[in-house]
């Protein structure tokens, strides 16, 4: 853990940190059993990574590591300042890129092999990229929720990827002067799902709280405000949120396949996102999203530093 090699990216405003060397040894497992192996064993490598003193909590994290399967270009686990998790959407964009900038791939079409299975892309250069993601779905429409000093909240539960409550009668203003009302009232509906035993399908937790209301550009159909595992907020519109809400969508046939939805971060920037038909209730969704290379560099644990292992 002395030195890591690490490529900065943002993708719609949202910062990827992807780690290129000096990552720990996890075997040659299914991607799968390696995120498990990194969750139970490399946490302070994690924490090292992403937190403070050398990263922040906004940070989602990407180690790129050997892929099982020959098709795909690399293998990626990702992370974040709390843990591990399965998919991120517009992380797979930023490794994308990162991809490009290392001259690993061309234009055209790749895959990248993830703990939820392999994930289609397209680089089409000039930093835009779209990700074929797994088959999401919705599990649950209008679960009324009681959240303590809200009030009555009705959300679908999907999965994107990650697990999702989405909301849309929340009574907010989607605004980023708004953004500590925002992220205490999605806190909040968090921890009552938590309390209320609410779950994704087998027990998912449902880590991700997703806000929704009216576009404040031309271009977006709807503007989302997403509360990550970690307590911040995602400054894109978030790829595996708007596969959920894709998911949504077309199970209430409010999106036919192909069509366009564009969403809309907190920040204004935008996804598009369209969808094919996965068997009777899944979608394949499409997010197309531009991502760019921040900064190159090497990460420093001097194991005399008492924060080494990052703030946690």
């Amino acid at each position: 853990m002395n030195q890591i090699q690490v490529i900065d990216s943002h993708t719609g405003g949202e910062p990827t940190r992807t780690v290129i060397a000096g990552g720990p040894d996890l075997g040659t497992g299914s991607i799968a059993k390696r995120r498990e192996i990194f969750r139970d064993r490399y946490d302070e490598f994690r924490s090292c990574v992403i937190n403070e003193p050398r990263g922040s909590d906004v940070l989602v994290g990407a180690l790129l590591t050997e892929p099982t399967d020959d098709d795909c270009v690399a293998g990626v686990i990702f992370f974040n300042n709390v843990g591990v998790l399965h998919m991120c959407g517009h992380g797979t964009i930023g490794v994308a890129e990162t991809l490009a900038h290392l001259g690993r791939i061309e234009v055209g079409k790749h895959l990248l092999e993830t703990s939820v299975g392999p994930v289609a892309f397209e680089y089409h250069g000039e930093n835009r990229v779209t990700i074929e993601n797994v088959p999401c779905y919705r599990s649950q429409k209008s679960v009324q929720l009681e959240v303590p000093d809200v009030g009555t909240v009705t959300g679908d539960i999907a999965w994107g990827g990650n697990w999702f409550f989405l909301v849309a009668d929340h009574g907010e203003v989607l605004s980023l002067e708004n953004i500590d009302r925002l992220t205490d009232v999605s806190w909040k509906i968090r921890h009552a799902l938590e309390a209320c035993q609410i779950t994704g399908d087998e027990g998912g937790e449902i880590d991700h709280i997703e806000l929704f209301g009216p576009p404040q550009t031309t271009e977006g159909n709807s503007r989302s405000f997403v509360l990550c595992p970690g307590g911040a907020y995602d400054r894109s519109p978030c790829g595996t949120g708007t596969s959920a809400k894709v998911a949504c969508l077309a199970a209430d046939g409010k999106l036919l396949p192909g069509e366009i939805w564009r969403q809309e971060s907190i920040i204004g920037s935008i996804f598009e996102a369209s969808y094919t038909q996965s068997g009777e209730d899944r979608v394949i969704p499409k997010i197309t999203g531009t991502a760019y290379v921040t900064a190159e560099a090497t990460l420093k644990a001097d194991p005399q530093d008492p924060f080494k292992a990052g703030i946690r």
